[in-house]
């Protein structure tokens, strides 16, 4: 039985993940965050890696405080990159698979269509700076990598822009969102079950690939659609993102191209509406 080390257990992607570990049992899953596996402790991390001894790892930590990596260069490089090296090499030198997650916001967002995974990649904050190390850490320590991009990830669990408009929505009478950055969101259940389906799939194509849920939308059309499917007596009103200034510029045009996943791996991606209202149904659920 294969063992697989999931890192950033309680992300939203991790504890996805946990659901679906349950369906898996033809695999040994070690759940850790950083009370189990302290990502930050660079020194230590290759002995605790060697006495859980995995032999796939998915790395779903991350520094995702976009806005405060600004001021937290150290911790986001620490937990973007330089972590991820050492998993890259440890993966590397004990023959384990890794998956690592990485983010649509390594790209600069002056694209007009879908970026594929050969796209020039030009980050224009910390956060997507120290992701793009990370990739380019993996990939050196690691040419047997893969790497999954995605985007605007929310779920059931943790902190999320789903979450977060819901709330808002019941409270206030009207809401502004930024109808000038475009993409597509990501269901992290969607994404788990995407990760696991490259698992069972019987082989390995290393490199890089895209996940995101289909569609184009702006953050606007998504709260728009959260408004919608809730039922909330909220008025939503776009704005653009010179009205709402935050300390890191987010790319206007990051829509992930997922050909690649599909090709390869025969991975199904949902539209992007259909996941969000599964999402939402669970939500109204867990409320009641």
């Amino acid at each position: 039985m294969k063992k697989i080390l999931v890192t950033g257990a309680n992300g939203q992607l991790g504890s996805e993940l946990k659901v679906l570990a349950a369906q898996n049992a033809q695999f040994e899953w070690v759940f850790t965050d950083r009370e189990e596996l302290d990502l930050t402790d660079l020194k230590g991390l290759e002995a605790r890696l060697t006495d859980i001894h995995p032999q796939i790892i998915l790395n779903c930590a991350a520094h995702t405080a976009v806005d405060r990596a600004e001021t937290e260069y150290d911790l986001s490089d620490v937990l973007n990159h330089q972590c991820v090296a050492i998993l890259a090499q440890w993966s590397a030198a004990h023959a384990a698979k890794l998956i690592h997650i990485s983010t649509d916001y390594v790209f600069d967002g002056t694209s007009a269509v879908a970026l594929t995974e050969e796209a020039a990649v030009a980050p224009i904050n910390v956060y997507g700076k120290t992701k793009l190390a990370g990739e380019q850490a993996c990939l050196r320590e690691n040419p047997e990598a893969i790497i999954i991009r995605t985007s605007w990830v929310y779920s059931t669990f943790g902190a999320n822009f789903v979450k977060t408009m819901s709330r808002l929505m019941q409270e206030r009478d009207s809401l502004n969102v930024v109808n000038d950055q475009i993409g597509s969101p990501t269901y992290a259940a969607d994404l788990a079950k995407a990760i696991v389906s490259i698992l069972n799939a019987g082989f390995w194509k290393c490199g890089i690939y895209h996940f995101s849920n289909e569609g184009e939308i702006s953050w606007f059309e998504f709260a728009q659609a959260i408004q919608e499917i809730g039922g909330f007596d909220c008025a939503v009103s776009g704005i653009p993102s010179s009205a709402y200034p935050t300390p890191a510029q987010r790319p206007s045009y990051s829509l992930l191209d997922k050909s690649k996943i599909k090709q390869v791996y025969g991975v199904a991606v949902p539209d992007w509406r259909e996941s969000l209202a599964q999402c939402m149904d669970l939500l109204r659920i867990e409320a009641n």
